[in-house]
């Protein structure tokens, strides 16, 4: 039985988010298999060893009975070190987190100090990924399609200069978002001058850079992703929101969006999102999992990849999970082919030389 340390919360903007996706992960991974040690990070960045995984999940961490807790910094013992508990010796960490602190790389960094196997890509792979900015620098570099798009950072970020750089660029409505989150939080779509102002005010909130994007009419596209060395994609689901565009509301509130798997696109398409999607995931050097997100454009017909999640949300109405349920793939063994990849990718690791 392997010891797993299921991490979540985080000092993000999606913590709440995090919490529904580990109980997620939780209610797969086999008992039998597992022994799960909750690790919960508290919005203001404590690290607590909750007393119990469900009522930390379901109420929170505020008021679940947690000790406070540490990961150990020996490679040679792994492990994790509380007041109650004292040491608990670990065999691998499922981080299952979003946004900044968490989906950056920062956790994975972290974990890799700790000589931990851990779910999911590298640091490489979750800061590129998490940062908008250089993602889409990193696409474009392997020449992937993509919308145009400016980034804004720091003080030239929100005032009357930003107003007037984005209207020298890209035409209205555009979307605007903080570089580093997900989940659409922060993200507006202005239509003309008088939204674009407090747009730009709201992501800069979020985050140092702000990325302003050109809209692309047509249909929103998810292809989820799975594999090492060796990646493969799930068949493309499409996203129709009940609202304007797919925000935050559309995404994790009942009946606010549909997910037609798979999407209604013709078999050239489906083909041709599942290559983007493997050479996103690649071009990043991802590992583990993750979801790409896509617009196909109407009028031309063309595939534009929008973003690559490499902690993908995980809960009942996300579409990573359906996705991969869609391609023959269940929840359970899903999770499984995830805990596997990570340790799979640790042992490669840890042939490597570290010494001349």
């Amino acid at each position: 039985m392997l010891t797993l340390a299921l991490i979540f919360g985080g000092r993000s903007a999606e913590h709440e988010i995090s919490l529904a996706s580990a109980r997620f992960v939780a209610d797969m991974l086999d008992r039998e298999r597992y022994e799960i040690v909750p690790v919960g990070i508290t919005r203001d960045g404590r690290w607590l060893r909750p007393l119990d995984l469900d009522a930390a999940l379901s109420g929170g961490l505020d008021d679940c009975g947690a000790d406070d807790a540490h990961l150990v910094m020996d490679p040679a013992r792994p492990g994790l070190e509380s007041a109650a508990s004292g040491f608990e010796p670990l065999d691998f960490a499922f981080p299952m987190m979003h946004g900044t602190f968490a989906e950056d790389g920062t956790v994975q960094g972290l974990l890799e100090l700790a000589g931990l196997p851990y779910a999911g890509g590298g640091v490489a792979a979750n800061a590129v990924g998490m940062d908008k900015e250089l993602m889409k620098d990193v696409f474009a570099a392997r020449g992937l399609a993509q919308v145009d798009y400016l980034v804004l950072r720091d003080a030239a970020a929100t005032g009357p200069g930003a107003v007037a750089a984005v209207e020298e660029r890209l035409p209205y409505p555009v979307f605007v978002k903080p570089v580093n989150l997900g989940s659409s939080v922060g993200m507006t779509k202005a239509h003309d001058r008088a939204e674009l102002g407090p747009a730009l005010a709201l992501a800069a909130a979020y985050d140092r850079k702000v990325i302003v994007e050109q809209t692309a009419a047509g249909r929103e596209l998810e292809c989820a992703v799975l594999g090492n060395e060796e990646a493969r994609a799930s068949v493309a689901g499409e996203v129709i929101p009940a609202n304007e565009y797919y925000d935050y509301e559309a995404k994790y509130t009942e009946g606010m969006m549909s997910f037609v798997i798979p999407a209604d696109v013709g078999a050239d398409t489906q083909a041709e999102v599942a290559a983007l999607a493997v050479a996103a995931y690649e071009a990043i050097d991802c590992c583990g999992f993750a979801r790409c997100d896509f617009f196909l454009e109407q009028g031309t017909g063309r595939v534009l990849l929008n973003e690559i999640n490499t902690i993908p949300g995980m809960t009942p109405m996300s579409g990573f999970p359906r996705l991969w349920a869609a391609t023959g793939v269940d929840n359970r063994a899903l999770v499984e082919e995830i805990v596997q990849l990570g340790l799979r990718r640790h042992a490669v690791r840890s042939n490597l030389r570290t010494t001349r």
